[in-house]
């Protein structure tokens, strides 16, 4: 498949990029790598694959279909549509065999735990692709998406060619790819990494999420530098407990894990941090934006201008660098640094990256909407407890004025942390609206029940004012409009919890929804009023 084209008919999500350029693999070869055995079909002797999917409907002719284990249905019982697209063979387990017709046409590889082996049977299709670049992975509850656009950032002013693979999107040498998750499954991470090894890709920096950790989904990828952010409450619907979520994070740093970082750069700011830097084995360097003994300190942070600050970034041997970042907040001085010590630490020109972070902007994380208004209003993916309560101490040591919040909480995910957001929101904002996120298949009401419960634990004398209102669009205008007759000029308009993202998943359907949007047009409306006036 040409680079850049997509698989999948009108309306399916589109695939990955593929390389074009890379031989068949051998499905012996296969078997030697994966330790899969060949229960069913023709000999595996002679047969060959080209590219490997999870997906039925994007499979391609040639392809290793996977027919995994799932959550609603066995991947098993989309084979017929697998080889009706041209799989030439299936991966799966004991389950899985139970549905392969007697008379299959195509080699079937079993394996008892085949995601377990998934991601290294992607690498070996695609040539292991991580083995020709630079990979550099960022871990960690918040900043992962910041420090990312930051290293890309530094990688180009240093004059390398940078991929990025990341929340918000995946690029590839700035220009934009299909990405559908955090970090993408096996096969789609190893067939990007191999398109960007073909295009001549120098570095590639990506965002390493606990649950691509945990689901093998970066299995197979050789880590050259590995990045730590810091650890808070989050994706507790997913883990047992915070010991488990660190030790998932840990698997990037600590000697016996499949995917353990040749250089490990690690935040100390938080005791997770320290932690993390304790268990992590070999070239191990620390950052700290807080005065925690480390091998990289921030040194007399200040804010140059609203939005915009400077720090010098101290190594231990004494060298400075001049570091300005168009991100507001001590915990994005703290992201800067780590992303500088990641570039040292991939062998580039540091004082030519550290000249390129002060270019760099992050859809979504603190960034601003102006519309020529005398206010500061601003949309942030701060969605648990910990960021919500950075972001707001942010905006209060920055402006003079008041700040209005609009946040909500994300249905069918962590429940924990709710009562903890709106405990934050409350303590933090002079007026809290709490609205719908993303409610999915849940109660929208009883999710903001939930904020406003940990909203009122706040005492009344110490907590902002309390909006209830359900209709996401209707709460930002209030916002604005209370900013707006309050008429300051230093207020602050936050619309938290949902960033980048463009739509608004309810009952199982997304609806268009962009934040950075819906507060532009608020804030217009609430300018021709006062023209009107």
């Amino acid at each position: 498949m040409p680079i850049g084209q997509a698989a999948g008919g009108p309306g399916e999500e589109p695939s990955s990029p593929r390389p074009s350029t890379l031989p068949p693999t051998p499905l012996s070869e296969l078997l030697v790598v994966s330790g899969a055995r060949a229960a069913a079909g023709p000999p595996v002797e002679a047969k060959t694959v080209s590219g490997v999917e999870l997906r039925a409907q994007h499979v391609v002719d040639g392809d290793l279909f996977a027919a995994l284990p799932g959550a609603r249905a066995h991947g098993a019982s989309f084979i017929p549509g697998a080889l009706a697209r041209g799989a030439a063979a299936i991966l799966t387990d004991e389950a899985g065999l139970a549905h392969v017709s007697s008379d299959i046409q195509v080699p079937v590889l079993v394996h008892d735990e085949p995601r377990r082996i998934l991601g290294d049977t992607a690498a070996r299709i695609y040539g292991n692709p991580s083995d020709k670049l630079q990979l550099i992975g960022i871990t960690g509850t918040s900043g992962k998406t910041t420090t990312a656009y930051l290293i890309e950032g530094g990688l180009v002013a240093a004059g390398l060619r940078a991929g990025l693979i990341g929340t918000v999107e995946t690029r590839i040498e700035g220009k934009p790819v299909p990405s559908a998750l955090t970090t993408p499954e096996a096969p789609q991470l190893q067939a990007l990494l191999a398109v960007m090894a073909e295009r001549g890709i120098d570095s590639v920096v990506m965002e390493v999420s606990s649950h691509a950790l945990a689901l093998g989904r970066v299995d197979g990828c050789h880590f050259a530098v590995g990045g730590f952010t810091n650890l808070s409450h989050d994706h507790l619907d997913f883990h047992r407990d915070m010991e488990d979520y660190f030790d998932t994070k840990a698997r990037l740093f600590v000697a016996e894990s499949r995917v353990k970082c040749e250089r490990a750069v690690i935040c100390v700011d938080d005791d997770w941090g320290r932690r993390m830097a304790d268990c992590a084995e070999g070239d191990v360097v620390t950052v700290s934006a807080d005065g925690h003994p480390a091998q990289w300190l921030a040194r007399s942070a200040h804010v140059v201008s609203t939005g915009v600050q400077a720090f010098a970034a101290e190594r231990s041997d004494g060298r400075q660098y001049d570091v300005t970042v168009r991100l507001p907040g001590r915990y994005n001085v703290a992201n800067a640094l780590l992303a500088l010590a990641i570039l040292d630490a991939a062998g580039a020109n540091t004082t030519q990256a550290a000249r390129g972070l002060a270019d760099v902007q992050v859809p979504g994380r603190v960034e601003r909407i102006d519309r020529g208004q005398p206010f500061l209003a601003v949309v942030d993916y701060a969605h648990k407890p910990g960021a919500v309560e950075a972001v707001l101490a942010t905006l209060r040591a920055q402006a003079r004025g008041k700040i209005a919040l609009v946040i909500g909480a994300g249905g069918n995910r962590d429940t924990g942390k709710r009562q903890p957001m709106g405990e934050a929101s409350a303590r933090g904002s002079d007026v809290v609206i709490i609205t719908d996120d993303n409610p999915r298949d849940e109660d929208s009401s009883a999710i903001r029940a939930e904020m406003l419960a940990g909203a009122r634990r706040v005492p009344e004398a110490e907590r902002a004012e309390i909006q209830e209102i359900g209709d996401r669009a209707k709460a930002i205008r209030v916002a604005v409009e209370w900013v707006a007759a309050h008429g300051i000029g230093d207020d602050v308009v936050l619309v938290a919890g949902k960033g980048h993202e463009t739509g608004q998943e309810i009952r199982g359907v997304k609806h268009p929804f962009d934040d950075r949007l819906i507060l532009a047009d608020a804030i217009d409306a609430a300018l021709r009023s006062e023209v009107a006036e």
